[in-house]
């Protein structure tokens, strides 16, 4: 490869962050700050899981880690592995490696004094704003690297006398061969598996996230989208799919994260939808209630309250009915107050903003406010969700006007 090579360690797919409790989605991170930054910076860009086979490190990873011209380590989440990496990286090179975090992260100690460039995440999205202030910040940070190379390992800082291994260029060259063209990659294999969510093919999809669930062993994010693409192939028929992705989901138990409560809320729910049986509304209600109370989570809130306007419509005794209707009106209106500002302050820096517009169209409808409900369906449909969103959208809205006849 004619390019140098900036090899990218981090974590991928959306993680659970131990400190804040919030879900990341590194994915993000990598597309809209690391990868343009350094396309830009004229390196060739290549991420881990572009040329892992499987979730062992293989002699892949520690030739990139011995030879790589640049590596970029994000250690938000804190992902094993990548720390792992990234202490590895410091014993075989003595400078040219920058580490990035979420802002909210702190630093080892043994690398906080290292330099750090701090990014801020939304969660599920970074805007567009913060992702141009880090591409330009980070551009900076190799130029400077680059031009002007400085220890930066802990290692030789502390031990200025540590022979450094060496890796001859043509075993290098060997080892490696060409970067990201492999069929079987992690890499290959989730970026087909989102392109089949987007073409609605949840049965292939599914085939592609147990895979990889299989290949890198307690991973949660990908037992998730195979629970996920199960539940919504509906193959065999939807019971099937149901029960069959509740089993998928058993492995995360007990579910203590935003992604994993409304996956497993939405199982229980729709079992619910399915059978008729109370005692899966009632497990979902729980389900939805925890991702709610812990993280503030917008989606498992409304569902919450979905849900309880459920339960207060079986309900028999006149208290209980009263509490459920009660509760729902509450937890709406809190979601309001956490999604609408999010909407009207950083509308013009988000990409994704439709589930944010139907969630509030959704509670303003519940609420009896069918102009505003109206208002944010449309801000939805402009955002050109796909039809299965728009499917999904639907089926709630026409759940909500049946609740309210």
């Amino acid at each position: 490869m004619k390019k140098k090579i900036c090899f990218v360690i981090m974590g991928f797919g959306k993680k659970k962050d131990p400190l804040t409790n919030r879900t990341i989605d590194l994915d993000e991170t990598y597309k809209k700050i690391i990868k343009p930054a350094v396309t830009a910076s004229n390196y060739n860009c290549v991420r881990a899981d572009e040329i892992m086979e499987s979730g062992i490190i293989d002699r892949s990873m520690f030739a990139l880690l011995i030879n790589a011209e640049l590596v970029i380590a994000d250690i938000t989440t804190y992902n094993p592995n990548a720390l792992y990496e990234l202490g590895v990286r410091h014993a075989v090179r003595p400078y040219s490696t920058i580490i990035i975090k979420e802002e909210e992260e702190v630093s080892p100690f043994d690398i906080n004094h290292s330099r750090t460039l701090s990014y801020k995440h939304l969660g599920s999205e970074i805007s567009n704003l913060e992702a141009k202030r880090c591409v330009r910040e980070l551009k900076d940070l190799i130029s400077t690297v680059t031009t002007t190379p400085l220890t930066d390992s802990p290692l030789y800082s502390f031990i200025p006398k540590v022979v450094q291994p060496k890796l001859a260029q043509e075993h290098f060259d060997e080892i490696i061969g060409e970067l990201r063209t492999r069929e079987d990659s992690i890499y290959s294999l989730m970026e087909n598996a989102k392109e089949m969510i987007v073409r609605e093919d949840f049965v292939n999809a599914a085939q592609k996230w147990k895979r990889l669930s299989e290949m890198v062993e307690n991973d949660s994010f990908f037992v998730q989208q195979f629970a996920l693409c199960t539940y919504k192939s509906q193959t065999p028929n939807k019971l099937v799919a149901l029960t069959t992705a509740l089993t998928i989901m058993e492995k995360l138990k007990p579910f203590n994260d935003a992604e994993s409560l409304g996956i497993a809320g939405a199982i229980y729910k729709n079992l619910w939808r399915e059978t008729s049986d109370m005692e899966f509304l009632n497990i979902a209600i729980e389900t939805y209630k925890k991702g709610w109370n812990l993280f503030n989570d917008y989606y498992t809130g409304e569902n919450y309250a979905n849900c309880l306007e459920q339960r207060a419509l079986n309900e028999s005794d006149s208290h209980l009915k009263i509490y459920y209707r009660i509760e729902a009106e509450r937890t709406r209106k809190e979601v309001i107050d956490i999604v609408l500002p999010l909407l009207s302050v950083h509308k013009e820096e988000l990409e994704e903003v439709k589930w944010r517009s139907a969630t509030l169209s959704n509670c303003f409808r519940s609420l009896g406010d069918i102009s505003r409900a109206e208002e944010y369906e449309q801000k939805f449909l402009n955002e050109n969700p796909e039809t299965w969103e728009i499917s999904t959208f639907q089926a709630t809205k026409e759940e909500l006007i049946k609740l309210k006849l």
